[in-house]
């Protein structure tokens, strides 16, 4: 078999801007010799590794072989006694030395791989960590922290292997706790470090949640939320959200800095982050009512409101959630009819986004449409509320959301001689059905 590089392909990356020399359009093919190749993927080996059968192959290939729960060997068909996998520096010498020959033809020589990290050595730098932040040894625990996020950098095998070890996330969690009951400013480096190689091992086992979730640990991570560093600030919104919400809600400030991070957003992850924070607590938390009203004081409805504007898919979904929530309270509802973007923006939103999106626009509609309220069904008819709810229903949705639909259209139907449809956007025909 041979696996060929044909001139047409190479030359637009080797010699670009160079004259073919009177080649033409001539195609030219390269054989890879059978032994630079993975007997699994076929292609050009960048990191050979040899099993106990003898048989070398690519790193990348028999790692995702044997991940996928094959004990044997893929050429020999031998029961694998030890999935020890030993670099094979003599033919990757030869391949780089193959790719040096012919880099004319655009081939180019693989790097040199870095030597995997084991569990042996995560588990070792592990136990290191753990004994130097009970010792208070910050400088120490700092340079352990980079090696790990060294490797994690490396390659996700790497991460994979660090993930794996179910101590990694427990003794940075453990570490991190530790730090945070002195002073933050004294140990910023330190904790910004942890922070952010424990982002990378979310979910973060349940341990280690609940290492995090005491009150110096949280109460750290909000001061972090209002930090200067826009990646620490981002860190620590993804952190929080694997939080309790029990916990959460008796964070001191929690309420404030999230709102911080929706009004001055750094990026769609920080912001769905938020979004689902603030999601649990105005919707789970014991004290969901007194935080829903906080929220609302602090001016959240508007926020979220100028959020749904340009939004996307994830992010409106979230803040129509949490509006969706906050407007069970009367302080909630209050806002959201008081501010003239909702009810466009709510009914815009309908049959445009997923089906998610639609359920929580439906009862957020059917929440702040009250008999008593005539202003606010005839708003609600003159954006189109009533045929996008038809269409709802024609193009099917949830049992809850149909029953909130079809009570909506009831208490609708007797004002709409009393107003005027004056929406353009009554043309279905762009409109975006997901479902």
């Amino acid at each position: 078999m041979v696996l060929s590089w044909t001139r047409g392909r190479v030359f637009r990356r080797a010699r670009k801007g160079k004259e073919l020399n009177n080649c033409g359009d001539l195609e030219v093919e390269i054989a890879i010799p059978t032994h630079f190749r993975c007997p699994v993927s076929l292609d050009l080996m960048k990191d050979p590794v040899t099993l106990s059968t003898g048989i070398t192959y690519d790193r990348d290939s028999i790692e995702k072989w044997v991940e996928a729960g094959n004990h044997t060997c893929p050429v020999t068909k031998r029961e694998l006694t030890t999935f020890d996998m030993i670099p094979n520096h003599a033919i990757r010498r030869m391949i780089q030395d193959w790719c040096v020959e012919n880099r004319s033809f655009g081939i180019e020589r693989i790097p040199t791989p870095r030597i995997p990290v084991t569990p042996y050595e995560v588990s070792d730098t592990c136990s290191r960590i753990l004994s130097a932040s009970q010792n208070g040894d910050d400088q120490k625990v700092l340079e352990l922290v980079r090696k790990i996020k060294s490797w994690g950098k490396e390659s996700e095998r790497n991460k994979r292997c660090i993930v794996s070890n179910g101590s990694a996330p427990l003794v940075l969690a453990s570490a991190f706790d530790s730090f945070s009951r002195g002073s933050v400013e004294k140990n910023v480096v330190v904790l910004e470090e942890i922070l952010g190689v424990l982002t990378w091992m979310r979910p973060i086992v349940e341990e280690g949640r609940s290492v995090l979730g005491s009150l110096p640990s949280l109460n750290c991570m909000v001061w972090f939320l209002n930090d200067k560093q826009l990646s620490t600030r981002q860190n620590a919104a993804l952190l929080l959200k694997e939080m309790s919400v029990e916990a959460l809600a008796k964070t001191e400030g929690i309420v404030e800095s999230l709102v911080k991070m929706i009004r001055e957003p750094i990026g769609p992850a920080a912001t769905k982050a938020c979004l689902s924070t603030i999601f649990h607590l105005v919707s789970s938390s014991e004290n969901k009512r007194v935080i829903s009203v906080r929220f609302v004081e602090l001016g959240l409805v508007s926020l979220l409101l100028e959020t749904l504007v340009d939004a996307e898919r994830g992010i409106c979904e979230k803040a129509l959630g949490v509006l969706n929530s906050i407007c069970d309270c009367k302080e909630g509802k209050d806002a959201a009819k008081s501010n003239a973007l909702t009810l466009p923006l709510v009914i815009k939103k309908l049959l445009r986004v997923s089906e998610l999106s639609s359920s929580f626009a439906v009862s957020i509609l059917w929440k702040l449409c009250d008999k008593a309220e005539e202003g606010v069904l005839i708003e609600a008819l003159q954006v189109g509320v009533f045929q996008k709810l038809l269409v709802l229903l024609q193009v099917g949705c949830g049992e809850s959301t149909k029953e909130k639909a079809t009570e909506l259209l009831r208490l609708l139907n007797g004002y709409r001689s009393k107003a005027e449809c004056v929406d353009s956007s009554l043309d279905f025909k762009h409109l975006k059905k997901p479902f």
